[in-house]
């Protein structure tokens, strides 16, 4: 891996990544493919046309079905989606948070019941490292606790330390399993995670700590999970400078537009999250002044296309009343033409804010867009 910082504004950075599945240009958006796909029926061909860099895949979910031993027979993740350029799983760790109900955190690991069959499913750092490497990623993440942004303080402290002990375990277990004669990718990449609600010394501190463990990246989690922006914004400000400047930085799981000109503003280049997909399945569709609810009534006779001068496939051929329509009759082309229309938009977005860091124009920039975005 290679990762070179070309341009700084303030504290925004416009970076290139050399991977070993495909350069990527940063800031970027990764869309969010949890079991391998993206949710709304979008399929290869519409990423590459919408200009998808990275996708986004989970470890946990892969583990639980299909099954990473299947995919890892199968040729890797690569292989098993048809898609050549690079993918980063997430590590399990976040459903240590989201599946709160059905697991038990141990110093060893994490005992989940599985949220399909309830079968019993063991996962540490270890195991995490084994699955993510049979999946042959191009960027697994560290096995971590996701805390709660408002669990106290000596609840968050403890499991810090916790994850600061699992990270060291996933560091070593990478560099093993990157060495064997039958892992597909030799060349995968590990990001370590930053954790610490909304504790800025305890944040700080893990920073520090985390930022001398020989990561290719450092991510920072636990955010977008109750707190308020501003809170969010507070600790991204006071965490990112404590992190090495010469490797990529990734906000897990933010955010709306806002968010991410926020987020860049501060320091970050990766990001992911389910807002595109999840708004576009239920007709929610993004455009340079704000969200639109295609399900309103005042699109029964609109034949104009959800933006006017949109590049996506979506708005060059359709209507937002065809779409309206394809949504009440819950049609399933509808849920798919406006994630691709969402997702085109996040990622036109950050090659804007590309353009914008490459021009030494992203604090106009950023404010413009925040001004037309206030609806969002």
């Amino acid at each position: 891996m290679t990762y070179k910082v070309l341009k700084t504004e303030g504290n925004a950075k416009r970076a290139e990544m050399t991977t070993v599945h495909g350069v990527i240009q940063t800031p970027v958006f990764m869309n969010v493919g949890t079991v391998a796909a993206i949710k709304g029926a979008v399929s290869t061909e519409d990423l590459e046309r919408i200009g998808t860099q990275v996708q986004l895949s989970n470890t946990y979910h892969l583990h639980v079905r299909p099954g990473d031993e299947i995919v890892k027979k199968l040729g890797g993740l690569h292989k098993f989606m048809s898609w050549n350029k690079p993918i980063l799983t997430d590590s399990g760790g976040f459903q240590v948070f989201s599946l709160s109900s059905l697991r038990k955190i141990k110093e060893e690991g994490v005992y989940f019941s599985s949220h399909v069959d309830g079968r019993k499913i063991f996962m540490g750092p270890e195991e995490s490292m084994r699955i993510q490497s049979n999946l042959a990623s191009t960027i697994a993440m560290a096995f971590d606790e996701c805390p709660s942004s408002r669990a106290d303080r000596d609840y968050v402290q403890a499991s810090v330390d916790r994850t600061t002990r699992w990270l060291v375990r996933c560091r070593d277990e990478m560099k093993r399993l990157n060495s064997l004669p039958d892992t597909i990718n030799k060349e995968q990449l590990l990001f370590g995670i930053n954790q610490g609600a909304v504790f800025e010394d305890i944040r700080i501190a893990h920073a520090k700590e985390i930022a001398g463990l020989e990561f290719d990246g450092y991510a920072i989690g636990g955010l977008a999970v109750g707190e308020s922006h501003e809170e969010m914004y507070d600790t991204i400000e006071a965490t990112v400078p404590h992190l090495p400047k010469d490797k990529p930085t990734y906000l897990m799981g933010v955010g709306t537009p806002a968010n991410i000109l926020e987020a860049v503003d501060r320091g970050v280049d990766f990001f992911d999250c389910v807002y595109p997909s999840r708004n576009g399945r239920h007709g929610h569709v993004y455009t340079r002044y704000g969200k639109l609810n295609l399900f309103n009534a005042k699109y029964e006779l609109d034949d104009s296309p959800i933006e006017e001068g949109c590049g996506c496939p979506t708005c060059a051929r359709y209507s937002r009343a065809y779409l309206r329509h394809l949504l009440k009759a819950k049609e399933m082309l509808g849920m798919r033409l406006c994630v691709q229309h969402n997702l085109y938009f996040y990622n036109n977005m950050m090659q804007e804010i590309r353009d914008a860091l490459d021009k030494g124009e992203f604090a106009a920039y950023k404010k413009r867009r925040l001004e037309e975005l206030k609806n969002t």
